[in-house]
């Protein structure tokens, strides 16, 4: 599988395209940008939202609240854009769920908190960050399949242990294949300085996924 076929995000050829389109006033091209990028939104959403969360949340209303409040400040987008579409789509889809995150969990700490000891092995598999399956062949032997599962247990406790930044700079790099520019731009970094947040991060991973093997 090639780089560009794992993206989450669309071309930005033809998002271009519609960004033009809709700064003349096109209301077609306004809801073609949204709906083409509905797709990676859900899974952006899917996969930073907060298991216990989620349960409480649909991931779907999460998705068309960030679309509305997109199309509501495009025009302010379209006048300045500071970020590129898919990078200020993913901004305004970040600040949602943080906003709702601190909101269920300040009404809800103790039983969240107390379900996500009890679950988070038994949902380990499917919202989480998952870069073993990134990095693994396509058809697998059932013994592969076994040992691979466990990997991705593995890499997703590690995850979990990390610091938030490390990993939001991850997700950012191995989930939705964001260039390292890319990822430099949305964090207000240098590509420098995002290039050492990644590796260091990458590091910690590693230092985690030994404690997790050695314990």
């Amino acid at each position: 599988m090639t780089e560009n076929s794992q993206r989450l995000w669309p071309d930005s050829e033809r998002t271009q395209e519609l960004l033009a389109a809709a700064r003349d006033g096109d209301q077609q091209a306004v809801e073609g940008l949204m709906d083409r990028h509905r797709d990676a939104l859900r899974k952006l959403v899917g996969h930073r939202m907060d298991r216990a969360i989620g349960r409480r949340v649909d991931a779907s209303d999460v998705v068309q609240d960030v679309l509305l409040e997109a199309s509501n400040r495009l025009a302010t987008y379209l006048d300045q854009p500071a970020l590129p579409f898919h990078l200020w789509l993913r901004q305004l889809a970040r600040d949602r769920m943080i906003d709702m995150h601190r909101r269920h969990r300040q009404a809800q700490r103790r039983s969240v908190d107390r379900e996500r000891s009890l679950t988070a092995r038994a949902h380990s598999g499917q919202s989480s960050l998952d870069l073993a399956a990134r990095l693994a062949d396509a058809e697998l032997t059932p013994v592969a399949a076994s040992i691979r599962r466990e990997l991705q247990l593995r890499y997703h406790e590690a995850i979990e242990e990390l610091a938030e930044d490390d990993r939001e700079i991850l997700l950012m790099r191995h989930f939705e294949q964001l260039t390292n520019s890319e990822a430099a731009e949305a964090l207000g970094l240098s590509p420098a300085a995002a290039g050492m947040r990644h590796l260091r991060a990458l590091r910690r991973l590693k230092d985690q996924l030994e404690n997790s093997a050695s314990s």
